[in-house]
């Protein structure tokens, strides 16, 4: 079992005590793409330049359950043949051995019951979200496969669109409209299964035809408040209430780009900036891989120069969606791990 964190300074205890004896979910972290792709280690403490999680801060920060994301990335759907589902399965067996290795500290959960017992033996349940719905390319038995392996949600897209659910960017020139009616069955399917619609990524459209088809609560597992912060990647108020007349929850995302219109300002400023110099580079002759490393590197030297946002964004959007969707029906869904730009603190 986990030892009881500490209290944090500047934290009252009242507010400590609240914290304790509530169930703590956050239903999205993207660590186990920095393991597989980075060699990260989550078994040992990291910066939180290095890396937002781990096993000894997951332990110390009190947490009852965190969701990992299975993401799988565009280019994957792009490969011939795909590479989706082999993708989605390589970052579940990941997940599946950082919970191996640590059985006094980690239990994997696939139902509630799971995570009150964790809360209940003083372990930190761990849970699987499967991110991008190319990951079943097309196939309701390997929609099957990834429930057997223990994934409890499917966010229908990522950035992507995919051949039956469009998506809220639409790169690569993919779809962005509606669920066609293999989508539907997918959401059927999922109903049955008992695999939770997440609809985080998804263009309006896909969501509107999602609340006409499912009969289970639908969640977005990492989205924020377009009212506060006008991004595509975030729910109008209508969107809030329409997932929480199903039962659902919206989770808010902890992206600062997503959070505030001024700092998504200054980072398509900064992207832009790279994309000139890199392209100079290019008519300069430069190397590929030089021309990538440089941008890499002068990335990380502007977004630093950029004024993070104040925690309090964060907490507005959280109390947004309170008020406007009912206090059950907003969570935590952090993205940590695969966001480059946090709130202060």
């Amino acid at each position: 079992m986990t030892d009881s964190p500490s209290k944090p300074s500047g934290v009252s205890e009242h507010a400590w005590q609240l914290y304790r004896d509530a169930i703590v979910i956050d239903t999205h972290n993207d660590m186990p793409t920095k393991v597989l792709d980075d060699g990260y280690d989550p078994d040992v403490s990291h910066t939180s330049a290095e890396g937002h999680t781990d096993l000894p801060r997951l332990l110390r920060s009190g947490i009852t359950a965190q969701v990992f994301a299975a993401w799988v990335d565009a280019p994957y759907a792009l490969a011939e043949p795909d590479q989706s589902f082999d993708r989605a399965n390589a970052l579940i067996d990941a997940i599946h051995a950082f919970v191996r290795r640590h059985p006094r500290e980690l239990t994997l959960a696939t139902t509630a019951d799971d995570i009150r017992c964790a809360k209940r033996d003083g372990q930190v349940a761990i849970l699987i979200g499967v991110e991008g719905g190319h990951a079943i390319e097309s196939s309701l038995d390997k929609l099957r496969n990834l429930y057997a392996r223990g994934a409890r949600y499917l966010t229908l897209t990522w950035n992507n669109g995919n051949a039956w659910a469009g998506s809220s960017v639409g790169v690569n020139g993919t779809r962005t409209g509606g669920l066609t009616e293999f989508g539907r069955e997918v959401i059927r399917e999922m109903n049955r299964i008992g695999m939770l619609v997440d609809v985080s990524h998804v263009s309006d459209a896909t969501l509107a035809d999602v609340m006409s088809v499912s009969d289970a609560p639908v969640i977005a597992s990492h989205s924020s408040a377009r009212a506060l912060s006008d991004h595509p990647r975030n729910l109008r108020d209508e969107q809030l209430r329409a997932i929480a007349d199903t039962g659902g929850v919206v989770s808010v995302n902890f992206y600062a780009r997503f959070l505030d219109e001024r700092f998504a300002h200054d980072m398509a400023v900064m992207e832009e900036t790279i994309r000139a110099e890199s392209d100079a580079q290019r008519a300069a002759g430069d190397d590929e891989h030089l021309v990538r490393e440089r941008a890499s590197i002068r990335r990380t030297e502007l977004l630093r120069a950029i004024p993070p946002i104040p925690l309090s964004v964060l907490i507005d959007h959280i109390d947004h969606i309170a008020r406007v969707a009912g206090v059950d029906h907003v969570g935590i869904g952090s993205d940590f791990d695969g966001i480059s730009a946090t709130p202060a603190d």
